[in-house]
């Protein structure tokens, strides 16, 4: 896959859909700090880093919630990747919009870091939208 950002939101999309605990995905600064927001908002239960020598992996422990006795589903109903490397997509401070009537978040890579499309608000910044989570 091209767009590693694009890889590491599938494979934890598809391995919450076969319902495994946990997630493997080489590491980056950016795949790092994705994973601490959605770790922040509820979203993942935990984020570990992993060296094999010269790769560095990360480790994401994947959420459940407790529907019945014998069924659980996932914290994270559905992430997209809204940036594309052929189609970037920009926001202005006034633009950052609300996701699933905040039922969800927006990730933003503003002058000042990766942050929720809320902090990216309330501090007045704008920036490229990366991905939304619900």
């Amino acid at each position: 896959m091209l767009d590693p950002i694009a890889e590491m939101l599938t494979r934890i999309r598809n391995a919450q859909r076969a319902g495994h605990g946990s997630v493997v995905v080489s590491a980056s600064r950016m795949k790092l700090a994705i994973a601490e927001i959605l770790k922040r908002e509820g979203f993942v239960e935990s984020v570990e880093t992993a060296e094999d020598g010269i790769k560095k992996d990360l480790v994401i422990g994947l959420k459940y919630r407790q529907v019945s006795l014998t069924k659980r589903e996932p914290a994270i109903q559905e992430i997209e990747r809204i940036s594309k490397e052929g189609r970037r997509v920009y926001v202005k401070k006034n633009e950052v919009v609300k996701v699933k009537n905040g039922y969800g978040i927006s990730i933003i890579s503003t002058s000042q870091g990766l942050m929720t499309g809320l902090e990216a608000h309330k501090r007045h910044l704008g920036g490229e939208y990366i991905c939304q989570a619900w």
